[in-house]
């Protein structure tokens, strides 16, 4: 695959008085220019002269995650595409694909956001963070209601991709006015329950720790276990980078092996465990989109891709969601299983084996590096008209 060079842009978008938290929100694009992505990130309403639309990609993340975890999947995407692009070429037709531009954007109580909401998101947000507030704040975004990033997404041709709770408040994003159009959205392992089921919605094991003495000891710490171990270390790393904070203190019951546990200064999760819990005790937001599923099918094509393995959301909960909530897989634009993967889909996990290297690429799909007739064929299908 060819290498690119991944390009970004932070903004802080503030909806208030709309709504009374800010977010953060990362633009990319590659360098150099290629046929996978227009010339600049600049917003002049104008496209390339192709034959297809340029897509603008708008990412959410899943409880416990920020927007920078995408940046593998972007970088892994715009080399694949550039790949299929460079075969195209010599061999002649086909479709192009091409991206615009992509945004991925903070829940107001996760990431860079939840630093700068630290003191607000105690006004309310707790025990409890609704995932429709996360929609809100993604519909709020794109339909230009607040300051800070000058965009008209009107002129853009959206795609939405959601992981877990960022499924769920992709879909809520789009019930509030003025409206917002995605051409598509992609739920990767959306956090979906019907009543019936909502028992089996929150965690049941005890949070780890959250506060180290540095980045590189958390790092460290991570890489050692087993729950970490499966991720790709590029994935690890941004949580790390990305996710961690200076902590006022170290407490007491920290992992932390360094000397003077207490006495100094480390680091600690951005969303801090309070807010993680409130979000997963949303117990609404995912009940309600189980109820109206099969209109919002009909709303929007929607492409449904879960993991092969079933360790956290039960197969019988996904047959129930397929089947009873969509009213059948062929209400679907598309539905997907990520052989080896889980709930957390990918770059999270890789596994070698059979033709080489087969890695799943965070949360859109596990890509076959040989063949390449075998790559994304949904994502394809998904958003070319």
């Amino acid at each position: 695959m060819h290498n690119v060079k991944l390009e970004s842009e932070s903004f802080v978008f503030d909806p208030r008085p709309n709504y009374p938290l800010v977010t953060t929100v990362k633009r990319y694009w590659i360098s150099p220019p290629s046929l996978t992505t227009t010339s600049s990130p600049k917003d002049d309403g104008s496209t390339p002269n192709t034959t297809t639309t340029p897509i603008t990609l708008i990412f959410a993340h899943g409880t416990g995650f920020h927007k920078e975890h995408w940046e593998p999947c972007l970088e892994d995407l715009y080399a694949l595409i550039s790949e299929q692009q460079r075969r195209q070429g010599q061999e002649g037709g086909g479709q192009e694909l091409e991206i615009r531009e992509a945004w991925s954007i903070d829940a107001p109580n996760h990431g860079d956001a939840a630093v700068l909401n630290e003191k607000d998101l105690e006004w309310g947000f707790e025990p409890i963070f609704r995932w429709e507030d996360y929609g809100r704040v993604i519909h709020a975004f794109l339909t230009g209601l607040g300051t800070g990033v000058d965009v008209d997404f009107t002129k853009h041709k959206l795609v939405g991709v959601g992981h877990s709770m960022g499924a769920i408040a992709t879909l809520l994003s789009i019930n509030f006015f003025p409206s917002i159009t995605f051409s598509s959205i992609i739920l990767v392992e959306p956090m979906l329950y019907g009543q019936h089921h909502l028992h089996l919605s929150a965690p049941t094991t005890t949070p780890p720790a959250d506060t180290w003495s540095s980045k590189e000891e958390a790092y460290r710490l991570m890489k050692s276990r087993k729950a970490w171990k499966v991720w790709d270390d590029r994935v690890l790393r941004i949580y790390v980078d990305s996710g961690l904070r200076e902590s006022r203190s170290l407490s007491s019951d920290s992992t932390s092996t360094s000397p003077g546990v207490g006495k100094e200064r480390g680091v600690t999760l951005k969303c801090t465990r309070k807010q993680e819990t409130a979000s997963y005790n949303d117990g609404l937001s995912h009940s309600l989109i189980y109820r109206d599923f099969e209109r919002y099918t009909k709303r929007v094509p929607i492409h449904l891709i879960y993991g092969e393995i079933n360790d956290y959301v039960p197969w019988f909960v996904k047959e129930d969601i397929i089947n009873n909530a969509a009213g059948g897989v062929h209400n679907f634009a598309s539905f997907s299983r990520v052989p080896y993967a889980g709930h957390l889909v990918s770059p999270f996990s890789c596994h070698q084996g059979g033709l080489g290297s087969f890695c799943a690429i965070h949360s859109l799909h596990l890509a076959f590096l040989h063949p390449f007739e075998m790559l994304f064929p949904w994502l394809f299908y998904a958003v070319v008209p």
